[in-house]
């Protein structure tokens, strides 16, 4: 299990629909998820790109693990206000999401995983 490629269509379907409920986070998965931001050539996503396929291997059947190419899906990039790279969004089954910036250590993304996506 690595970490998934994801595309603004699989975006609408999987995680939220922003198209047609602008206004109100509304989470589509039937686990959470964490949204890595990244671009191919960012030193600091290239770091973190092992780390999170670890972690996906990890959390099989727990947690997506997705990944937005913020060079081919610039309308996610706009729509969550991307500034810099890597960006994490820690996205729970109940309550809204939370971002995080640069490449965070594989304990501090479990730290996040265990208190904010598993409690």
């Amino acid at each position: 299990m690595k970490a998934i490629n994801i595309t603004k269509e699989e975006f609408l379907k999987k995680v939220m629909d922003y198209e047609s409920n602008p206004t109100e986070w509304k989470y589509k998965g039937d686990k959470p998820a964490i949204i890595d931001f990244y671009a191919s050539w960012c030193g600091p996503c290239k770091m973190l790109a092992p780390v999170l396929d670890e972690l996906a291997k990890e959390y099989d059947g727990k947690v997506y693990i997705y990944k937005v190419d913020t060079e081919v899906e610039e309308e996610l990039s706009q729509v969550f206000g991307i500034r810099s790279i890597p960006t994490m969004l820690f996205v729970p089954m109940e309550g809204k999401p939370m971002m995080t910036q640069g490449a965070l250590p594989k304990s501090e993304i479990e730290k996040m995983i265990k208190q904010r996506l598993l409690n």
